[in-house]
């Protein structure tokens, strides 16, 4: 039956996957940068990486235009309720990127007194890139992993 509509000129899908095909294509992220990675988030956005390639769209100023949130560097105890005042403020759908082993786990500063030791612990992160600090290359790569992960999202709950 499919192969017949397809010959007739119909293509046959699902929502989901045009709806997350769409989500995937039209990114908007919002730099949350904290220290030394937000530099390699600034890097991947220029001309020789171009992260605008990859469904990734001009960077965002405001949590409200944004649904992609990306935290690179070190989140301390004073930040840390400003950044989840700023999560909360993002509408649905939307995600987070930890960018760097700062954002991942405390990293070099793991062990000090005012330190978060890894955002997760704030907000639920999407996606992980680790380094110290992370390459452009590695920002783009999680960035692709979690339109991966967006393509595999269900939007209809089905019973």
């Amino acid at each position: 039956m499919i192969e017949g509509l397809f010959k007739e000129g119909f293509i046959t899908t699902n929502y989901d996957m045009v709806m997350n095909w769409a989500k995937t294509g039209s990114i908007w992220p919002m730099t949350f940068g904290l220290a030394c990675c937000a530099v390699e988030m600034m890097h991947a956005a220029n001309a020789r990486y171009d992260l605008s390639r990859f469904g990734a769209e001009v960077f965002r100023a405001s949590p409200r235009q944004a649904d992609l949130i990306i935290v690179a560097g070190t989140l301390t105890n004073k930040m840390a309720p400003a950044f989840r005042k700023v999560y909360d403020q993002m509408s649905e759908p939307k995600w987070v990127m930890s960018l760097g082993s700062c954002a991942n786990g405390g990293g070099y500063y793991h062990y000090g007194y005012s330190v978060v030791r890894g955002c997760d612990r704030i907000v639920p992160v999407d996606v992980y890139v680790p380094g110290c600090p992370p390459t452009a290359e590695a920002l783009i790569y999680g960035l692709i992993q979690l339109q991966s992960k967006i393509r595999r999202t269900q939007t209809i709950a089905r019973a």
